[in-house]
């Protein structure tokens, strides 16, 4: 995750070959753990309402890397919120962090047509219909700052900062829950369906 953007990157996305495909809107993501457990295995569980869709994800411990933050993510669709907050209520877990942001998202698609390893998601799974994505920009405008994420393959985001001249050590190390604390910001009053 780059630490900053600004609208003056949005041309050197479109000359890399991105192209928006969903247009800044407010996200509201709650993260859910069972008394700690998820948290001290370095894994979370989230619920991401974004877009007109409701989102469930576990994202497994990271791996090691020097620059991005790799690991293990399932994520699936979810039609009814309130089914959900009860089965994940029912099953011991509650809310320990609710956080709001404004996202657009941006993709560049394969150029090549060869698969590759997904950083944050994981291999996409099934046919796909039409080209398929290599990269995803996101441009995320948050209390404490705007910043990028990448998500794709590791070489091709390496690839991307290169082209859009973000230094390595531009890389904020922290998560989103991390920096959501570490700006006192966070709040677990308001559930999934709030």
């Amino acid at each position: 995750m780059e630490r900053a953007w600004t609208q003056t990157q949005l041309p050197l996305l479109e000359a890399l070959g991105f192209h928006e495909i969903t247009p800044m809107q407010p996200e509201t993501s709650v993260l859910w753990d069972r008394n700690g457990e998820l948290r001290a295995a370095g894994s979370a569980l989230r619920t991401r309402v974004y877009a007109g869709q409701t989102r469930l994800t576990w994202k497994g411990p990271k791996m090691p890397d020097a620059m991005l933050k790799i690991r293990p993510e399932h994520e699936t669709g979810i039609e009814d919120c309130v089914s959900l907050e009860a089965i994940l209520r029912a099953l011991g877990f509650e809310p320990v962090m609710h956080m709001e942001k404004k996202r657009a998202v941006w993709v560049r698609e394969d150029r090549a047509g060869a698969a590759s390893h997904r950083t944050e998601s994981g291999p996409e799974g099934g046919a796909q219909d039409g080209p398929r994505v290599e990269l995803e920009a996101c441009l995320d405008e948050t209390p404490f700052g705007c910043f990028l994420e990448l998500e794709g393959d590791p070489q091709a985001i390496r690839a991307a900062m290169e082209g859009l001249g973000l230094a390595p050590d531009r890389a904020e190390p922290r998560s989103y829950p991390e920096l959501y604390q570490a700006n006192g910001l966070g709040s677990t009053d308001l559930g999934l369906h709030a």
